[in-house]
């Protein structure tokens, strides 16, 4: 999957075991400007593997190979009545943003998500990044705020 973003074309691809350094030191950035999760370390690939669901996992990367960015998806749960509902993570690398590459990300996991039968994505968004967000994407909602 291509996608133009901004200024340079960006590529859409499943995220992978090689990706693992650039993803992590993406999620540490976010982690670092302490506004995108709750976390408070980076956790290992083996880690971060085993909770996100493989087929729903995809790097943006730039014209010149590096990760721009990354989403994936875990289970909200391991309850049956809950299996069509996941949490969605989009990252993007300070250098990248601006250039639509969370939504190119989160289009692929829309579509990804939708083809395996999930119903439901859900996220946690931090106040100050709430602006970001935009309209809702057609045919979704933002179900309600939930402020901490």
């Amino acid at each position: 999957m291509s996608t133009h973003v901004g200024r340079a074309p960006t590529v859409i691809v499943p995220l992978r075991a090689a990706h693992a350094d650039e993803v992590l030191a993406i999620y540490q950035a976010g982690i670092d400007e302490g506004n995108a999760t709750f976390e408070t370390a980076t956790p290992s690939w083996e880690s971060f593997d085993t909770a996100k669901l493989p087929e729903h996992r995809f790097a943006a990367l730039a014209d010149d190979g590096t990760v721009a960015g990354w989403a994936a998806v875990a289970p909200v749960s391991i309850r049956p009545a809950y299996a069509g509902v996941v949490e969605h993570s989009v990252y993007v690398h300070p250098s990248a943003r601006g250039r639509g590459i969370a939504s190119a990300l989160l289009g692929a996991l829309i579509e990804s998500t939708e083809a395996a039968g999930i119903w439901t994505i859900q996220s946690s968004i931090f106040p100050g990044r709430a602006g970001q967000l935009g309209p809702p994407i057609s045919g979704w909602s933002y179900a309600w705020p939930c402020w901490w």
